[in-house]
């Protein structure tokens, strides 16, 4: 039995897990908790309950109807905060995604899923992320077999689509199509609103609709069960973590720094204290990745 600051009654401070028992509340409306529940339960013992009565759409929608303010750790915040408080409950979970260019070659679509748990008896707030390949694509269509072309390249229909005529602002939107009678249908009927010829037809990106992203979920899932599981050798506090990378790692050939990784900083959330972490492996970066080897 949850007491009011949302922690069990009998939790054990001194146990592995010092969310034994503890109840989590998170706000979404796209399925998440099928995701996230049952990792953190089994990781940490705690019990996740899914918080409804928002309508998280209005902090900002992939469909760009309503833009997202602020930043993406900014989204995930309010949407905790906000289930924290319908619920009453003192530790509160949510999740936020992102999509663009990949960071390493910028040819390929990327997603960067980002959790956050915020903890007010404790007073810490701890984060999991998770970045990967996506199928985030659009296209504009001027007839059913070039829509049709795109669907079963999206992955379609596992992976759901988003219709509308002219183009990527129009207003006259159709979301939730998974499967083909029903992408037809709305192709159709905006080829008839369309003066273009030409259908704006892109990938529905929700978490419930999108298998691709529901797996880096999970991986940011997995990633937040991790830093939570550390905790601080000073205060004993979960969510020491790596916090920053240190470049520098020599090149294999020449021996020059590179801009690899060679050691971590783990920092607390709560007391401050950091560790630096050298890398086990490798001891060297490939030289394809020195700017003198390989200007």
């Amino acid at each position: 039995m949850a007491n009011e600051s949302g922690r069990a009654d009998a939790i054990d401070r001194t146990s592995e897990s010092c969310y034994l028992g503890a109840v989590v509340a998170l706000l979404t409306q796209h399925g998440k908790e099928e995701i996230v529940a049952p990792l953190l339960e089994e990781a940490l013992g705690c019990r996740v309950t899914r918080v409804t009565g928002y309508d998280t759409d209005l902090l900002g929608t992939f469909t760009r109807e309503i833009p997202r303010p602020g930043s993406q750790l900014d989204a995930a915040r309010t949407k905790a905060r906000i289930g924290m408080e319908l619920s009453g409950l003192s530790i509160g979970l949510a999740s936020e995604g992102a999509f663009g260019p990949d960071p390493f070659t910028g040819m390929f679509a990327w997603n960067r899923e980002m959790l956050v748990w915020i903890d007010d008896e404790l007073g810490i707030e701890v984060t999991g992320t998770a970045s990967g390949k996506t199928n985030y694509a659009h296209r504009l269509a001027a007839s059913w077999e070039d829509a049709e072309n795109f669907a079963r390249a999206a992955g379609f229909p596992g992976h759901w689509l988003v219709v509308r005529p002219e183009h990527e602002e129009d207003p006259r939107i159709r979301k939730g199509l998974h499967d083909w009678g029903g992408l037809r249908e709305a192709f159709d009927a905006a080829s008839g609103e369309t003066s273009s010829g030409r259908v704006f037809i892109e990938t529905d990106m929700r978490a419930h609709a999108n298998p691709m992203r529901r797996e880096t979920i999970e991986a940011a899932t997995r990633d937040l069960v991790h830093n939570l599981a550390s905790r601080c050798p000073i205060c004993d506090v979960p969510g020491f973590h790596m916090a920053e990378r240190i470049s520098g790692l020599p090149c294999e050939e020449c021996g020059t720094p590179t801009r690899e990784t060679r050691a971590e900083i783990h920092r607390c959330v709560k007391c401050g204290h950091q560790d630096t972490v050298g890398l086990a492996v490798p001891k060297a970066a490939p030289a394809g990745r020195c700017e003198r080897c390989n200007p």
